[in-house]
């Protein structure tokens, strides 16, 4: 019998797989629907659905591994980060999600949460006041117009696998929908600053480096408390925030 491994879990959805099948299971239906809906619009590769039953989602694994892991060492030729990057950049020049998605919270909203939250990394002692400054000027960068793309909202690189030099799937849409691009780019090379380059010259446009600065400083600012809450450690080595102490 097939062992059952736990992917990742917390309060809000948890994910588990057993030989080939994931489960996830997730207590918002609408977040579930919208993971399906984005997989099916979706021009990349991405994980067969092999069944539905609330609050159940059945998805065949994918062939391949990832390119790594927040915190973790990277791996993968530049040729395999460069496809990612080419992946990446199919995706954002698809036709719009019907909705927005993560990366499309209004310039407005996300100010004022951002803003909140490093109220509170600072009066409860979570960061330094300097480091917090520091980041939250860099991030503002990110708060600009974009032209809204299709992307993925949660592009981890432990979200997109690769077989040798070629991109298999990318897994994990319930956060898809109409957004900035540049947010799906900073999301993936985020701690992994060393293969930004490669996955630029995949993507095949010019980037404005600032924002993907902006958008590291700004998704770290915003994941601290949350990550802390949910039994993770952004203070572990090249994660959170080891990326905002770069920034400095």
């Amino acid at each position: 019998m097939d062992e059952v491994k736990v992917v990742v879990a917390h309060s809000e959805r948890a994910t588990l797989r057993v030989g080939d099948v994931f489960l996830k299971v997730d207590a918002d239906q609408a977040r579930i629907d919208a993971e399906v809906e984005a997989m099916s619009l979706a021009p990349v590769p991405t994980p067969e659905v092999l069944w539905r039953k609330p609050p159940v989602l059945a998805i065949a694994a994918l062939p391949g591994t990832t390119l790594g892991r927040l915190g973790g060492p990277s791996t993968g030729s530049p040729t395999a980060w460069a496809a990612a990057g080419a992946a990446i950049r199919k995706l954002h020049q698809a036709p719009l999600p019907p909705l927005p998605g993560r990366a499309g919270r209004s310039i407005v909203a996300l100010a004022a949460e951002l803003d909140d939250e490093c109220k509170l990394l600072v009066t409860n002692g979570v960061l330094p006041a300097d480091l917090v400054t520091r980041n939250r000027h860099v991030a503002e960068a990110a708060l600009r117009p974009w032209t809204p793309a299709f992307t993925h909202g949660d592009l981890q690189i432990a979200h997109l696998f690769v077989d040798g030099d070629e991109v298999t799937g990318i897994i994990d849409w319930s956060e898809a929908g109409q957004g900035d691009a540049l947010y799906d780019l900073a999301t993936f090379t985020l701690g992994h600053e060393e293969h930004l380059d490669d996955v630029i010259a995949g993507y095949g446009t010019d980037i404005d480096l600032d924002v993907i600065h902006a958008w590291w400083s700004l998704r770290s600012l915003l994941a601290v408390r949350w990550l802390i809450e949910h039994g993770f450690d952004p203070f572990a080595p090249g994660c959170e925030v080891d990326v905002l102490r770069s920034r400095m």
